[in-house]
């Protein structure tokens, strides 16, 4: 019996990798705040990735590297993880969230099991569209916020406020000691996600709009071989954004996560695939592998040149994160 690794698959074992990740590094960050905060005797080094659940301040710290070519000092690997994530949206279309995102993974989760439910609709277009665009208002108003409604002086006294300093122990809380109010907010997300397929992802998230757009202008798209193409409609029906393939000659949408779980459900060899520059056709696996290249990529460059960890001494560190978080 022939096997063999599908788009799917390939996505789903990426994902857990990475989601399992990022709990070690959860689980890392928190033995360094208990040695932070008089806790624990052993020291433990701060995780820089940890940082990548700090968008907006990585937001900031670009301004200010756009303005003056200063590396944000306090979050230099949020700051890092944000270009690498730009970058791979623009080449690798929305390859963070289809592949790299934890958020992503289980929300792909709740697809499949929505999907098993008979489940998990894309509501009609005069519904689904003007609630889309609740992302790219958030979007925007994040961005009118950080580039235009900020001076300089505010972007750098925000980089350099207590709040900013601690903002990844006051993310690691969310998680570790949640309100009712978050976890019913979880719950409630959860549920509708059964529902309505991938509804933060889609909706919601302001991060995955911003790549969407640089996905849009990027040089790689699915594409479709009309001549070869029997219309059974099985890459729509595998889409876990609900983009109408099988009616598209080339797939540019801003939902699409370059997944490849379109290519994996057509019963045609080579009437889908990926097109580089809309001409040179490229295995559809290169997209998950190209995505967790540029993310090691720019790791890589970064603890090279000094732009991962923030450049502190240990006593130092201990004395903000007790200064401004109070030893428990």
């Amino acid at each position: 019996m022939k096997t063999y690794i599908t788009p799917a698959r390939f996505r789903l074992a990426v994902q857990l990798l990475f989601t399992l990740f990022c709990v070690y590094v959860g689980v890392r960050f928190a033995a360094f705040l208990a040695w932070a905060l008089g806790q624990s005797s052993e020291f433990v080094t701060k995780p820089g990735a940890v940082e990548a659940f700090l968008p907006i301040s990585a937001l900031l710290g670009l301004r200010q590297l756009v303005e003056t070519g200063k590396w944000d000092a306090i979050h230099p690997a949020g700051l890092t993880i944000f270009i690498a994530i730009m970058v791979m949206g623009f080449v690798f279309r929305k390859g963070f969230c289809g592949y790299i995102c934890p958020v992503g993974f289980v929300s792909n989760l709740l697809e499949r099991a929505g999907r098993r439910l008979g489940l998990a609709i894309i509501p009609n277009r005069w519904i689904d569209y003007p609630l889309m665009s609740i992302k790219y208002g958030l979007l925007g108003f994040f961005l009118y916020t950080v580039l235009f409604g900020m001076d300089f002086r505010s972007v750098q006294s925000f980089l350099s406020a207590p709040y900013n300093m601690v903002a990844d122990a006051k993310m690691l809380a969310f998680f570790t000691d949640p309100t009712v109010l978050s976890l019913s907010i979880l719950f409630v997300l959860g549920i509708l996600s059964l529902l309505v397929r991938n509804i933060w992802c889609r909706y919601l998230c302001p991060y995955g709009a911003l790549l969407g757009l640089f996905a849009w202008f990027g040089p790689t798209a699915i594409k479709r071989n009309t001549t070869t193409c029997i219309d059974c409609g099985k890459c729509s029906e595998g889409c876990p954004s609900g983009i109408k393939v099988q009616e598209k000659k080339s797939v540019r949408s801003p939902e699409c996560i370059g997944c490849a779980e379109c290519i994996g459900n057509c019963p045609v060899d080579g009437c889908l695939s990926f097109g580089l520059f809309g001409r040179m056709k490229i295995p559809w696996i290169v997209v998950g592998i190209g995505t967790v290249a540029v993310l090691l990529g720019f790791y890589c460059w970064a603890m090279a040149t000094g732009h991962w960890d923030a450049q502190m001494p240990p006593f130092m560190v201990k004395k903000i994160y007790t200064m401004f978080l109070g030893p428990v």
